[in-house]
């Protein structure tokens, strides 16, 4: 609230007698404090908090896979992918050669000369079908759904890449999301995430040391 407070005495004469009065203003901020208190207790009531943000992640189904082959995967398809941490990207294609520290190729996150160049070489049949399947349904020759079926089932054919991941304690969480999107953007349907064991190890310290890292593995 705002006072006017006058003070008539100590001022000025005008002519003709008349005293010229001093005027005091005072402002009171008492009711500011309590409009505050409302204010911060309304939007304390009415915001809704932020939630924690977690990703969905849709991994290849079975549906169709007899159950003696479901964790069978060709020689020829396998690709495993060893996340330690950093920048570097470590894979191998097939069963792992310990005898041959160069089976072993190092990539990156690069999204043209990395992780993802190389997936979608490897995956280039599915990624036309898919690329020339998309032409139809904007060309509204296709449905969504008839386009949603179908991209599934070509991702599912024989001779397209099985991806295995694995990932290192020094892995961060964001290398981990980084390739899973690079199997969304590449179109790699089988893909599963496993277990960082010594024989991988192996592989990656032999890499780095040129051959020379001694192991029981390297006799396997």
């Amino acid at each position: 609230m705002a006072e006017l407070q006058t003070n008539e005495g100590g001022g000025k004469k005008k002519k003709g007698g008349s005293k010229q009065k001093k005027v005091h203003v005072h402002v009171d901020f008492t009711p500011m404090v309590d409009m505050n208190m409302l204010l911060i207790t309304f939007f304390m009531l009415c915001t809704s908090l932020s939630k924690p943000q977690t990703m969905e992640i849709v991994m290849p189904t079975n549906k169709d896979t007899e159950v003696k082959n479901k964790s069978a995967v060709k020689n020829s398809e396998a690709i495993t992918v060893l996340i330690t941490g950093g920048d570097s990207i470590f894979y191998y294609e097939g069963k792992p050669i310990f005898t041959d520290y160069k089976s072993l190729k190092t990539t990156s996150y690069d999204p043209t000369t990395g992780l993802r160049g190389y997936l979608l070489r490897r995956n280039s049949i599915a990624v036309a079908k898919i690329k020339e399947l998309k032409k139809k349904k904007l060309d509204l020759k296709i449905s969504e759904k008839d386009y949603t079926k179908q991209v599934s089932e070509i991702k599912g054919e024989d001779g397209t890449p099985t991806v295995i991941i694995k990932a290192t304690d020094q892995a961060t969480y964001k290398n981990l999301v980084d390739v899973l999107d690079e199997m969304s953007i590449c179109r790699i349907g089988k893909y599963v995430i496993d277990k960082y064991t010594s024989s991988d190890n192996f592989l990656v310290k032999n890499l780095e040391t040129k051959g020379t890292y001694q192991s029981n593995f390297a006799s396997k």
